[in-house]
């Protein structure tokens, strides 16, 4: 809905909202660092992600595939049960001399299931060479709002001006993966990294004032689910310094993906460009949206100053500003008024590059149960003027806390248990209204959107 028509290309701020949308997890899930999930698996969720020096599970291969070599024949099967609640607030919006202000609408899917698993074993019998891999689910988004009240009319003649949107999207991430023992101290590993993304969502303001069609009605609607396959590859070190320290290093490329094809019909996608009513919509056809993966770069230390205890960092960097910072469905598109408007439908999430910093104990209390707790913090990379823009996206939670613990039923069987806790955190809007909407609603009519997680993990480990 922002709308103004520049050399073809259309414009749309908050109904893109939901097209800020990018990578996504199995079953749908909003995110944790960004839309990415802070650890895959309870061992690494109960680690707070600080595992990239400490692999103990064989979901190494997502955080750094050198741990296939350090951390012997495995198996691994994930489960997480993950809880978020968002809320989209406008109770700061009103049109026009209206007394009232909106409201606060709550998404409905407050359920997700998240599963991963995973593999490594020797190449051959006492060999160095490690071989491994897995399915995860690493990151995603979904919301279901239902129609809430975005402003309410007044005296003017302005009726109701309502909201509703719903977003599903699912990320699937195969990573077969090779480790070298290059030497009792030093652990290399690549990934080739096959993804799997499949994106559906949908987002309407409507009202009027009084003319037909409403000049405040707008849609952006890509309800029918669209799939593509993507790929990048994973580096990953190990190096032992002595007994005591241990560190590591993580380089994860750009994961580029096709496009995502959307057959779409007359007015799918709707908006005002301008003041003057010219109404631009899609026509009957094709359109493609192009969603890729950022690089990502971590490093971490693992020191144990005694056997049992084990105390773990991690320094993470998400390029979002690569992939998350402007969005194009691109295609056909019409003016109402007659005459093509061929282009670009540009969303502009706006997202800014993360720095996440996570660190974790882990404590042996006897040969059979390890317990851990970490903590993971990362700035929302959504700004106060990208709201109106990521309403389908609330990607802000900052601070985690979780906790975890490993049972060793016998040499080859264990199970992995964790908890993470996402502080409450929102972000308001200041002047990102768009331009086109500005003389409707008030001078501080603004949205703010937050959310919260919870989660439940758990494992089940099997050592060859």
């Amino acid at each position: 809905m922002e709308k103004k028509m520049m050399k073809g290309t259309l414009k749309i701020g908050s109904v893109a909202a939901a097209t800020a949308v990018a990578l996504a997890l199995p079953a749908t899930a909003s995110a944790t660092n960004g839309y990415q999930l802070i650890g895959v698996g309870a061992y690494q969720k109960g680690m707070a992600g600080a595992v990239t020096a400490a692999p103990k599970s064989a979901m190494t291969a997502i955080s750094n595939p050198a741990g296939m070599a350090a951390i012997g024949s495995r198996a691994d099967f994930s489960m997480e049960a993950f809880m978020p609640e968002r809320t989209a607030d406008f109770t700061k919006n009103k049109m026009g001399t209206s007394p009232e202000n909106g409201e606060a609408i709550k998404s409905e899917a407050e359920l997700y299931g998240v599963p991963a698993i995973g593999w490594t074993a020797p190449t051959s019998e006492g060999s160095d060479l490690y071989f491994g891999g897995g399915m995860y689910g690493t990151s995603g988004l979904g919301v279901d709002y239902g129609r809430g009240n975005f402003a309410p009319g007044s005296a003017a003649g302005h009726t109701n001006v309502d909201f509703s949107g719903y977003s599903a999207i699912t990320f699937w991430q195969m990573a077969p993966s090779l480790a070298w023992r290059a030497s009792d101290d030093l652990k290399l590993g690549a990934s080739l990294n096959i993804d799997y993304q499949s994106v559906g969502f949908q987002q309407r303001i409507t009202g009027d004032t009084g003319t037909a069609p409403g000049p405040l009605n707008s849609s952006f609607l890509l309800g029918r689910t669209a799939n593509a396959f993507g790929y990048g590859f994973t580096l990953g070190a190990l190096y032992e310094i002595n007994d005591m320290v241990t560190v590591g290093a993580n380089y994860k490329s750009k994961q580029s993906f096709g496009d995502l094809e959307y057959q779409l019909r007359d007015g799918d996608i709707s908006a005002f460009p301008d003041g003057a009513g010219n109404r631009v919509y899609s026509r009957d056809g094709t359109y493609k949206l192009g969603l890729d993966f950022p690089q990502q770069f971590a490093v971490g230390v693992k020191v144990q100053p005694m056997e049992a205890l084990t105390v773990a960092a991690d320094v993470k960097w998400i390029n979002w500003s690569d992939t998350m910072d402007e969005l194009a469905v691109k295609g056909d598109f019409r003016t109402r008024v007659g005459g093509d408007a061929d282009g670009n439908a540009a969303m502009d999430p706006g997202w800014d590059d993360q720095t996440v910093y996570a660190l974790a104990v882990d404590y042996a209390v006897n040969s059979d149960l390890d317990v851990r707790a970490g903590y993971n913090y990362a700035e929302a990379p959504i700004g106060e003027e990208d709201v109106f823009s990521n309403i389908l996206l609330p990607a802000m939670t900052e601070s985690h806390l979780t906790l975890g613990a490993t049972y060793e039923f016998n040499n080859r069987w264990e199970a992995s248990f964790a908890y993470m806790k996402a502080a409450n955190n929102s972000v308001t809007g200041k002047g990102d209204i768009p331009e086109s909407y500005q003389g409707s609603f008030g001078e501080d009519s603004q949205t703010k959107i937050d959310l919260e997680e919870t989660s439940y993990s758990i494992n089940l480990g099997y050592r060859f």
